[in-house]
Parts: structure tokens; C-alpha cells; sequence
């Protein structure tokens, strides 16, 4: 692995491990990575500007493709986020980790995620969560059920 992306997925990952007991809520982790303009809501365009900075990082050949290899890279990092902070990633579907899986993400089956596959599944992702329908994501869609 490339050093400049070593660097890369350590600023992405190092926010994940940050979070307070104040923001222990269910949801509360999410919103505050993914939210990039800081309104509590995080919308299908911020989920998709986020996403493409998250296969940048792990796209670590530049090939274009997050392949088997490059994912389990993703895999751990996202098990390590999840094991410091999943009281604030929500439950079941509604966990965002959940919708970053190789699996949901090839949606052609060809084993590797492409860019546009992974940016075009935010729209889906962000439904996923929302459980009140609005089309935006906040805190409160991760209540419990």
C-alpha cells in the first residue's frame, strides 16, 4: 500500500474513533462524518461526496474498482469503527456500515465495485436509513424501532 494512502485512510478512519459519550445516541456517529455542512442532516448529494472520498482512499491500485483485496482493507477498518463506535451507528439495515458491503455494492455481481457503482448506491443507502421518508438522514431515523 502507498504511503499517500496509508495517510489518506487514517484521516478518514481516526474521525470514526472520535466520538464523545455525549454523541453515544444511535445515529449520532453517522451524521457527524457524513454530515459535511454540519446542518444534522445528511443528505443523498453529502452521502455521495463522502462516498467518493471513501473508495478514493481504498482504491489503493487507482484502478477505479474497490476489488476483493482492496475491500477487506475496507472491511477492517469499518469492523474497527463499528467495534469503538457502533452505539452511535444505529441498528439492522439502518446501520450505514451495512450499505457499504461488496455485496450490496456490485450491482452488476462481477465480484468489484466500481466508482460509479459505489457513488449511484448512496440515493439507496440514504433510503435505507431514512425512516421517515424525507430524503435526508438525522439522528432520529436511527431510533429505535
Amino acid at each position: 500500500m502507498r504511503m499517500p494512502t496509508l495517510i489518506l485512510i487514517a484521516g478518514l478512519v481516526a474521525p470514526f474513533a472520535a466520538v464523545s459519550a455525549a454523541q453515544a445516541a444511535p445515529g449520532a456517529h453517522f451524521i457527524e462524518n457524513w454530515d459535511l455542512d454540519g446542518d444534522g442532516a445528511v443528505t443523498v448529494d453529502e452521502a455521495r461526496d463522502r462516498r467518493s472520498d471513501v473508495f478514493a482512499s481504498f482504491d489503493t491500485n487507482d484502478d477505479g474498482f474497490l476489488d476483493a483485496e482492496e475491500y477487506v482493507t475496507f472491511d477492517e477498518a469499518r469492523a474497527n469503527d463499528q467495534a469503538e463506535n457502533g452505539q452511535g451507528m444505529g441498528e439492522g439495515r439502518r446501520n450505514p456500515a451495512n450499505g457499504l458491503r461488496l455485496e450490496v455494492n456490485d450491482l452488476d455481481g462481477d465480484g468489484r465495485v466500481s466508482r460509479g457503482e459505489f457513488l449511484d448506491a448512496a440515493a439507496g443507502w440514504i433510503a435505507r436509513i431514512d425512516r421517515n421518508g424525507d430524503g435526508v438522514v438525522r439522528a432520529d431515523d436511527f431510533g429505535r424501532p
